[in-house]
Formats: structure tokens, sequence, C-alpha cells
């Protein structure tokens, strides 16, 4: 990454950001790979992005410094600290449906419609999107009913909570 300097030294700034967030990353993960196997668990994803703001790790930021604001943090992260290729939400998405059809296709049909419509929602806004039961009391996953009648189409609360989380982590192995 190349910068050139304004006269407020705000490309400097920027850089110096980047090459601070790629140290820490190294300083708390030895390779992408032991980052990946954390990452994937929705419940450690929380801690890690926690410990990456207690450090002053913005990811917004950083998608704005490295220009890659369609950047999954996972991806940016490993790109800075471990020079892998950038994806996209929406590439970490098409390949999930791609290569993993075998998920869906152990759901309902209306449970299908609902877990790509929250890959949907991902691939548009982020992780953040995964917030259960928020989440489902948004368009287009609210028009499948209230939060009850969505969770009875996966068999409960509890079968929704796992085929979600099961989705989450499924991102991050395609």
């Amino acid at each position: 990454m190349v910068y050139e300097l304004d006269p407020q030294g705000h490309q400097l700034k920027a850089f110096k950001y980047v090459d601070y967030a790629s140290e820490t990353v190294r300083t708390l993960y030895a390779n992408g790979a032991e980052l990946r196997k954390d990452w994937a668990n929705p419940d450690l994803r929380a801690e890690i992005i926690q410990r990456f703001a207690d450090r002053g790790i913005d990811f917004d930021y950083l998608r704005e410094v490295t220009i890659q604001p369609e950047a999954d943090p996972f991806d940016l992260l490993c790109h800075l600290a471990f020079k892998t290729p950038i994806r996209t939400r929406r590439e970490r998405a098409d390949l999930l449906r791609q290569n993993r059809s075998d998920f869906f296709a152990q759901y309902s049909h209306e449970a299908q419609v609902i877990l790509s419509e929250l890959l949907e929602k991902y691939a548009e806004h982020g992780t953040a999107q995964f917030e259960i039961p928020a989440v489902l009391k948004v368009p287009p996953i609210s028009e499948h009913g209230n939060v009850r009648k969505i969770a009875g189409h996966f068999g409960g609360p509890v079968p929704l909570r796992q085929a979600v989380h099961q989705l989450q982590s499924l991102l991050y192995t395609a």
C-alpha cells in the first residue's frame, strides 16, 4: 500500500494505523489459520472483535483507509497481517451458497429462504446481521411472521440459533 502525504499528514496517519493493525493481528495470532479457527466460532468472534477494539482497531475505519468497504473484517485482518487475498462479504456468501448446498438442504423450504435472507443481509451489512432475535424483526425476514413462527420453521428457538450459528461458522470455512 503506497500513500502520498497531504499537507496535514492524513495519509501517513492511515499508513501507521494499517501497520499498527497488522502488527496487532500478528501479536494475537501466529497465522491466519489460528485466527480463522477462532473467528469461525460466533461466540468467540465477539471476544476477538472486543480484543481488537480494546487495542484501538476499528474495522469501519480500517476498511475506509484500505479502500476495502466491502471486505469482511476477517479477510481484511488476514490480508494485512498475513498477505492473504481479500474476500468481500458477497464473495463469502456466494461461496457458501455454492459449496455447502448440503447445509441448506437439511431445512424446510421456508427455513432455507430465511437462512438465505440472513446470508444476504450479511453480504450487504456484515456479521451484525446475525443478531437473534433482532434480525428476525426486520424485513424481509419479518415477513415470515413473528419470532415464534420463524423459529417454528426450524423446530424451535434452539434449532434456529444452532442453524444461524452453523451458517456463521460455515462462512469462514468456505
